[in-house]
């Protein structure tokens, strides 16, 4: 016996009652003996779906149920579930991590809206939890199917009180989105089944990633890197997506960005049946429902080994070769960082400029053409229509942390802008998709060689012009030492430089760093490259050289011999002497043989060497540092670029401030002043400098609260992932605060040394405190200092700066003013 229940608006009609009464005695006792099946178009409150009972569209496409998936060894497994009807196909489970014992559930509505499956004990297993998210009371509530195989839960007021698109599971469906809702913090994003037989949560997802320019990834459960991404949206497709090119002809899509949501969604040109699945192995799978009523497997992504995530590392690419393995090269311009080559793995080195860039006239930027574009993480943009590839060029090339450029969208020729900042990973060359990305190169000058006939009497002038430059070089070899003091000074204004510091000859720095060889490069700080080197002595050091032609830098590696000559603490950098020939300007420090505080802190593996013991004994270092530069040196100095990569540590792990060139000094009183060329490092700086241009010493404070979080998590605050959020690590730790729950902060293993877990809260208490909103609430380095040292209570913080990941279109906005003056310095060891 089967019955039909339609609802309208106004009326509800039911097929059971039109039976005649002198059949209700037969059919009482038919029903004694089996259960009734019902088929239902429309369920209200006075309804209740069974186990057997069916929610069919009006099409008869879709249908909700309950089904077992593994009907041999669990047959007793019940699901609550849609599917499409003819060819069988799952599309979502509402307990999908909680499954029925028995046939006995049952799916009610309640008169208030809510949905709610009951096991045979009424227990409740599952809830829409409609009511409690709903503005106002539902009015005769209802639940159907549409004929898009939305679950859509309304009422009379055509309201929606709650909808299965909203809750997706594996699949997409024509119509449905993928991305975030940023004011109700809606998002919505594909998670794997575990097996084919069993649809609890996997290890899989498929989500829109919002920091920087939009961009799909695919994500391993417990990975912190990526799987697979395919890349961001250029107006056409996503650039990692070739399928999407092949498809074009098939569906529509449709990606919209603003201030207030950004999402992905498609829907077919024509009469096409199609499903995307995100399958257990996190294998994007489309299928495509044939004349004959069948799934066909359309296409799969990621297609080949190549599209995982940056299996060659930065600035390579992956091919497939003949033998169908995949194989790494590095982009023209580019060399292996550790020989000719390097084993495929998503830790691969990958490679580095032939010619390092110098930040100056000479970087060219050059054009790869077909280019998946590289992760966009660590990119800023601006999708506004006047911004023009010239437009962008001039943007990079104005700030010497840019390392790439494109348009954010290639339709109508092109327009939008497109920066990078740092490495470039995860690219691909195609034969015909891809987008044309610039990469900054350093200038290479070209030999070249031709042929030419000479004769005696140009070789003989040339033997006397050689001749000659020998006789001039030597004399003025002689002429040159006798005044190369003084004439070193005067190549920067001895007016400007009063300093107590020895003078290197540039030929004992060639010698020493091997003529500065790529070997001995050790990183790049914000206005040229550093590198180590061995004086004849045998003493090591750490050269940093000004990049050529650069008028930003001159003016800063002033200031940074000025004030650092001047300096003497335990936990600053020791300034050994300087170079100045020329348009050559160099630093030479002492070297730190373990490098930098990032290389330790931001490594899985390396940071387990820092126990709580060295980690608090450098977060100590670090407060006593800043504060002999804010109050106990001559001048009061503030840094205004500490972060990890500005910390060196050396061979007992003590931590030693370095990189004073941003750096700003005060005489008398004063302690604040205010710029329009903001500097320095983005999520470390405050908020009242990067918006307003105004620092102080809290800005230092702020830094230093950023960068005590980062040594006890482990985690970079800008880079910082959460599976439950898209907080920065700032945002992260204050709402485990405010939830009391800051035991969570630390790593695991810090928890292990007992002793020290309420030493770790203290701190953590404290960098709350120097990452307040305003500056005025923020203690100073010597009540820092006062607090790290005594039990004394402390008081309650408030709401950090920055706590939270801007929505895209907000930061792009934000920042359009003002990038040209942000220098965002690498995070790379000396």
């Amino acid at each position: 016996v089967r019955r039909v229940c339609l609802l309208s608006k106004r009326e509800r009609l039911y097929s059971m009652r039109k039976i005649p009464s002198m059949f209700w005695v037969p059919l009482f006792l038919l029903s004694s003996s089996f259960s009734v099946a019902l088929d239902y178009s429309v369920i209200t409150p006075r309804d209740s779906l069974k186990d057997g009972d069916t929610l069919s569209s009006t099409d008869r496409v879709f249908q909700l149920g309950f089904f077992s998936f593994d009907p041999e060894e669990q047959p007793q497994h019940r699901f609550l579930c849609l599917w499409y009807k003819q060819p069988f196909a799952v599309v979502w489970v509402a307990n999908r991590n909680n499954p029925l014992y028995g046939t006995s559930g049952f799916l009610n509505l309640s008169d208030s809206g809510d949905l709610q499956l009951f096991d045979g004990e009424h227990r409740a297993l599952w809830s829409s939890s409609s009511s409690s998210k709903a503005t106002k009371p539902a009015k005769n509530p209802y639940l159907k199917i549409n004929c898009t195989g939305n679950l859509l839960l309304g009422d009379d007021e055509e309201a929606v009180l709650w909808q299965s698109f909203d809750d997706p599971m594996n699949t997409i469906l024509a119509g449905m989105k993928l991305g975030k809702n940023f004011k109700t913090q809606q998002e919505w994003s594909l998670t794997s089944w575990k097996t084919l037989k069993d649809p609890s949560t996997g290890e899989y997802t498929l989500s829109l990633d919002t920091r920087g320019l939009p961009q799909l990834i695919l994500r391993k459960k417990g990975d912190p890197s990526y799987s697979y991404r395919l890349g961001s949206w250029n107006g056409l497709s996503f650039t990692g997506a070739p399928a999407m090119g092949r498809e074009n002809t098939l569906f529509n899509y449709k990606f919209t960005s603003s201030a207030q949501e950004v999402n992905y969604s498609w829907t077919p040109r024509r009469d096409i049946v199609s499903r995307l699945v995100l399958n257990t192995t996190g294998k994007l799978q489309r299928f495509i429902q044939s004349k004959q009523h069948e799934w066909n497997l359309a296409n799969t992504a990621p297609e080949d080994e190549c599209d995982y995530y940056s299996i060659c590392g930065a600035y390579a690419v992956c091919g497939i070769s003949s033998k169908n393995t995949p194989s790494c090269s590095c982009l023209q311009g580019f060399q292996p960082k550790s020989g000719r080559k390097w084993n495929i793995s998503r830790g691969a080195e990958g490679c580095v400029h032939e010619v390092p860039t110098e930040c100056g006239k000479k970087d060219v930027f050059v054009k790869f053409p077909g280019m998946k574009l590289p992760d966009t993480s660590w990119s800023w943009y601006d999708s506004r229509n006047a911004m023009t590839l010239e437009d962008c060029k001039v943007k990079c090339s104005s700030n010497c942390s840019c390392t790439a450029y494109a348009n954010t969208d290639i339709r109508d020729g092109g327009k939008g802008c497109l920066l990078w900042f740092g490495d470039l990973f995860d690219m691909r060359e195609y034969a015909s998709f891809g987008q044309d990305v610039y990469i900054r190169m350093g200038f290479a000058k070209k030999k070249f060689k031709r042929k030419e006939k000479a004769g005696m009497v140009v070789g003989l002038v040339l033997g006397i012009a050689v001749v000659l430059v020998v006789v001039f070089a030597c004399y003025r070899k002689k002429i040159m030492k006798r005044y190369h003091g003084e004439s070193l000074i005067k190549g920067v204004g001895e007016e400007d430089m009063d300093m107590d510091l020895p003078i290197l000859d540039i030929k004992t720095i060639y010698i020493a760093t091997d003529d500065f060889s790529y070997i001995n490069f050790l990183g790049r700080g914000g206005f040229g490259p550093v590198y180590k080197g061995r004086l004849e002595d045998g003493q090591e050091i750490a050269v940093k050289r000004l990049c050529e032609n650069s008028g930003q830098g001159v003016v800063e590696f002033k200031n940074e011999v000025k004030l650092i000559a001047k300096l003497q603490h335990r936990n600053l950098v020791r300034l050994l002497g300087c170079c100045i020939q020329g348009e050559e300007r160099m630093l030479i420090y002492e070297y730190m043989p373990n490098k930098s505080l990032d290389f330790f802190i931001f490594d899985e593996r390396r940071r387990r060497e820092l126990d709580w013991g060295k980690r608090s004994n450098i977060i100590y270092g670090i407060a006593r540092g800043l504060l002999y530069l804010h109050q106990d040196s001559r001048l009061r100095i503030i840094h205004r670029d500490l972060k990890a990569g500005n910390v060196l540590l050396d061979n007992d792990m003590n931590p030693k401030i370095s990189d004073f060139g941003l750096a700003k000094s005060f005489g008398g009183d004063q302690s604040e002043s205010s710029t329009n060329r903001v500097v320095g490092t983005y999520g470390y700086m405050p908020p009242e400098y990067a918006i307003d241009g105004h620092f102080s010493v809290k800005s230092d404070v702020f830094s230093f609260g950023v960068l005590v979080l980062e040594v006890i998590t482990g985690k970079t605050n800008r880079g910082f992932q959460h599976a439950d959020h898209d907080l920065n690590l700032l945002g992260h730790v204050w709402k485990l605060w405010v939830e009391d729950r800051a035991i969570e902060v630390p790593e695991e293993d810090l928890l292990e040394e007992t002793c020290a877990v309420s030493e770790i809260l203290r701190c953590i208490h404290v960098a709350l405190l120097c990452v307040q909103q305003k500056p005025e609430d923020r203690p100073t380095m010597a009540s820092v200092v006062l607090m790290f040292g005594s039990d004394g209570s402390l008081t309650d913080p408030k709401q950090p700066g920055f706590f939270t990941n801007r929505n895209v279109p907000d930061v792009s906005s934000s920042l359009s003013r003002s990038v040209n003056q942000v220098s965002i310095t690498m995070i790379q060891g000396r």
